[in-house]
């Protein structure tokens, strides 16, 4: 790896002091996490050398102290899902042939099931073998020509974009300066290393719809309903939007989760009224993050517990019931959003040339639906790298106004068994991995 300049450091003075800045400053390999096909926890290795990229200008490498396990990472990795198309192409002859053609790529090990349970496989499978993780957490070590808001030295977190191929499970883990922000000194670093990804997803999806600015709300009066190909190819557009007037009240199906939960602290910092639904061990945490109503779903029947009409609903689990629940719940004008889009599955089934335009009409079917129907938005929001909401996550980190519970931390060394762990269930909140 060539030589980065480190402000911190200064200008060599001698071929000695290079060597000295370069070992101080640039790494050329690090352990990682690697991922070499889909399937269990086993396939996940650790290696000791893995190469480092060379930095790009507008890039920083990041000495990784926690990396947090999402449910994006466990859903990649057992990615095995054959395409809707293989399986179609198989049945046609025989299952027996479909049921070779598990034991040929998934050694046998995964039911045709969890082969249908995997996620983005369109997207990730060419870039195999991959580095898991989006969540991070340590030291600037170095940073490109072009950085400017960063020093090598300083306590940072922040998030890798959801299609990124070598991810945060390193030692050493590159992310671009606007992916990072300074990470608050009242915070560790395994506290901190839980939230950019769950609160940055949902800050994106109520960003049209409240901005928050020193704790207060502001009119967002955008007029940005995107649709279309493009907008699904980047993916990562939302189009919230409550257009006339403030978002005052917001139902958030599913407070019980990381981004469910970050959804509420951010909404509460905006002055807003929240109201959730969450299992009967989250209804506390909720109301004291300040949701004026937490309705235990297991418990009430949430359509009776739950009175009056919201200016935006954010759909964290996203199946049919929860959405016909959440748009009954909306005023006219109102937002329903919802993080399970169908574009990742239909990409995965028919590939990105058929499977995006599905996507696309499909959106804009459940689009011009809602809204004929019910007078309403509709739309599907996803994480984006965002310096904005990162700034707005800090300041609120730091101010102890969005923490993200971490249940179990487990080393680095033992990658295999906390990605066990979150498969089967047995730890329900967030897991955090340290890296010594």
């Amino acid at each position: 790896m060539r030589f980065l300049r480190s402000r911190s450091l200064g200008v060599a003075s001698s071929a000695l002091d290079l060597l000295n800045i370069g070992r101080r400053s640039v790494v050329t390999s690090c352990r990682a996490v690697v991922l070499p096909r889909f399937g269990g926890p086993e396939v996940l290795e650790l290696r000791p050398n893995v190469d480092v990229p060379d930095l790009k200008p507008n890039e920083v490498l990041v000495r990784a102290r926690a990396v947090s396990i999402n449910p994006l990472d466990t859903r990649v990795r057992a990615l095995l899902a054959l395409s809707f198309l293989l399986r179609f192409r198989f049945c046609l002859a025989s299952e027996k042939l479909w049921e070779k053609e598990i034991v040929r790529v998934g050694n046998g090990k995964l039911t045709s099931t969890q082969m249908r349970s995997g996620y983005g496989r369109s997207i990730f499978e060419p870039l195999l073998p991959l580095i898991l993780g989006r969540d991070i957490s340590g030291e600037v070590a170095a940073i490109g020509a072009s950085v400017r808001t960063l020093n090598v030295g300083q306590e940072v977190f922040g998030a890798l974009h959801p299609t990124a191929a070598r991810g945060t499970y390193v030692d050493y883990a590159i992310l671009s300066e606007d992916e990072l922000t300074p990470k608050p000194v009242s915070i560790t670093h395994v506290e901190a290393s839980a939230i950019p990804f769950a609160a940055l997803t949902a800050w994106r999806a109520l960003k049209s719809t409240a901005r928050i600015t020193e704790g207060k709300l502001l009119p967002y009066l955008l007029s940005c309903y995107v649709v279309g190909f493009l907008n699904l190819v980047a993916c990562f557009y939302p189009a919230a939007v409550i257009k006339n007037g403030l978002l005052q009240r917001l139902l958030v199906v599913g407070g019980g989760g990381a981004v469910g939960f970050a959804a509420i602290q951010l909404a509460v910092a905006a002055e807003c009224n929240v109201t959730t639904t969450c299992g009967s061990q989250s209804v506390a945490r909720a109301l004291a993050a300040g949701a004026e109503q937490a309705v235990d779903y297991t418990a009430e029947d949430v359509e009776l517990a739950i009175k009056g009409k919201f200016d935006a609903v954010l759909d964290t689990i996203g199946v049919p019931e929860t959405e016909r629940v959440g748009v009954n719940f909306l005023k006219r004008g109102g937002h329903y959003m919802t993080l399970q889009g169908e574009a990742a599955s239909l990409t995965d089934n028919y590939g990105l040339a058929i499977g995006l335009p599905l996507a696309t009409a499909l959106l804009m079917k459940k689009q011009f639906q809602y809204r004929y129907s019910h007078g309403i938005e509709y739309s599907w929001t996803y994480m984006r790298d965002d310096s904005e909401g990162l700034d707005v996550i800090r300041r609120l980190s730091k101010a102890g106004k969005l923490k993200i519970p971490v249940e179990k931390t487990f080393p680095i060394t033992q990658v295999r068994e906390a990605h066990e762990a979150k498969d089967k269930k047995h730890i329900p909140g967030k897991v955090v991995l340290e890296l010594d």
